[in-house]
């Protein structure tokens, strides 16, 4: 009874200390100026000029970033910049060091993992390609291929209009 006794008591404030680095709203005028920490988790809304948190939230701001594995909206008058992201990117300029699933728009277009959804804009950039298609100008998918050699699955590693990887 001690046992099961103590192994709640345990679980309860393992979770209260998880929950309590999530926050539901995070303001922010850089990383280091803002309601919350960029050590923070924002499970909400993000409104920035430049912010920086771990979050699966809707995002406004002028440059917005995320790190770890983040999820969500992100809405970027310049720039939305992640470690990875699950979700949409729409801003001038979207970068993604790692993978991305979901639906980039803007000007610029970077995955530096795997791709997997939709980029469109004018240069579109995605390292690798899973179930990935790009509509711009310029679209380049480096895992790809040869040109044209494994059609249907992939196109080319560089496209002008259209370029998919599967």
């Amino acid at each position: 009874m001690k046992k099961a006794l103590l192994a709640s008591l345990v679980t309860v404030l393992i979770t209260a200390c998880a929950m309590a680095d999530t926050k539901p709203i995070n303001l922010s005028l850089t990383p280091e100026v803002a309601v919350y920490d960029s050590s923070t988790f924002i499970k909400g809304l993000t409104l920035s000029i430049w912010g920086e948190n771990e979050q699966s939230s809707l995002a406004f701001g002028i440059v917005n970033g995320t790190t770890g594995d983040s999820s969500g909206l992100s809405l970027g008058f310049l720039l939305n910049y992640a470690d990875n992201y699950k979700g949409a990117q729409w801003a001038p300029v979207n970068y993604t060091k790692g993978n991305f699933l979901g639906w980039q728009a803007g000007c610029f277009n970077y995955v530096g993992g795997k791709a997997k959804g939709l980029q469109t804009g004018f240069l579109n950039i995605a390292e690798k390609a899973d179930s990935c298609v790009q509509i711009g100008l310029v679209n380049l998918i480096h895992s790809n291929g040869e040109w044209f050699s494994e059609l249907p699955e992939e196109l080319a590693p560089g496209m002008i209009f259209v370029n998919w990887g599967f």
